[in-house]
C-alpha cells in the first residue's frame, strides 16, 4: 500500500480525533441542555398553572447508580479492569431501570405528562438524559466488543463521558428538585 493510500485518521492519531469529537458532542449536548433548563426556568416563570412536583426516591437511587458508574469507569480507565467495565454498565442499565421506576412512580400518583408543564418538563428532561445515557451504554458495548490496542484511550474517553453524563443529571436533578420560581424571578431580578 502507498503512502498517499493511507486511511486517515491513522492510527496513532485515532485517540487525539477521538477526544476531539467527544469534547464536541459534549458541547452541543451542553448547549442543548442549557436551552431546555433556560426553557423550563421561563416556562415556571411565567405561568400561573405551575404545580411544583414532589421528587420520586428513585431519583436518588439513580443518582447513586450514576456516580457508582462513574467511579467504575474512572477506575477501568485508570487500571484497565474489565471487571470494573462491567460494573460500569450494570449501574448504567440500573440508572435507566430506576428512571422508568421513578416515571412509573408518578404515574401511580397520577402526574401525566400532559397533568401541567412541570411534570412535562420532567418527564422531557429526564427522557434526554436517558437517551444519553443509552447512547453511552452503546458506546460501552462498542468498546467491550473490540478489544485492540486503543481500548484504554476508548475506556478513558468513554469515563470522561459518563463524568459528563454524572454532572448534567447533577444540574438536572438540582433544576427539577429545587428551582422555584421564587428563585427564577430571583435570578431574573424580580425578586
Amino acid at each position: 500500500m502507498s503512502a498517499s493510500a493511507a486511511t486517515w485518521p491513522l492510527p496513532e492519531q485515532r485517540p487525539a480525533s477521538l477526544s476531539i469529537g467527544l469534547w464536541v458532542f459534549i458541547g452541543v449536548a451542553s448547549a442543548l441542555f442549557a436551552l431546555f433548563l433556560a426553557a423550563y426556568a421561563m416556562r415556571m416563570d411565567q405561568a400561573s398553572d405551575w404545580t411544583r412536583l414532589a421528587m420520586p426516591w428513585q431519583l436518588w437511587l439513580s443518582t447513586a447508580l450514576l456516580v457508582a458508574g462513574s467511579a467504575l469507569l474512572e477506575g477501568a480507565a485508570r487500571r484497565g479492569d474489565a471487571a470494573l467495565r462491567v460494573g460500569a454498565g450494570l449501574c448504567a442499565l440500573a440508572f435507566v431501570a430506576s428512571q422508568l421506576w421513578a416515571w412509573q412512580a408518578l404515574a401511580e400518583a397520577r402526574v401525566t405528562l400532559a397533568g401541567n408543564p412541570a411534570a412535562s418538563f420532567f418527564y422531557l428532561l429526564t427522557a434526554m438524559h436517558g437517551l444519553h445515557v443509552a447512547g453511552g451504554l452503546v458506546a460501552w458495548l462498542r468498546v467491550w466488543q473490540r478489544p485492540g490496542p486503543e481500548r484504554a484511550a476508548k475506556v478513558a474517553l468513554l469515563a470522561r463521558y459518563w463524568h459528563f453524563l454524572l454532572l448534567l443529571w447533577l444540574v438536572l436533578f438540582a433544576a427539577l428538585g429545587w428551582l422555584t420560581p421564587e428563585i427564577v424571578a430571583f435570578i431574573c431580578g424580580r425578586g
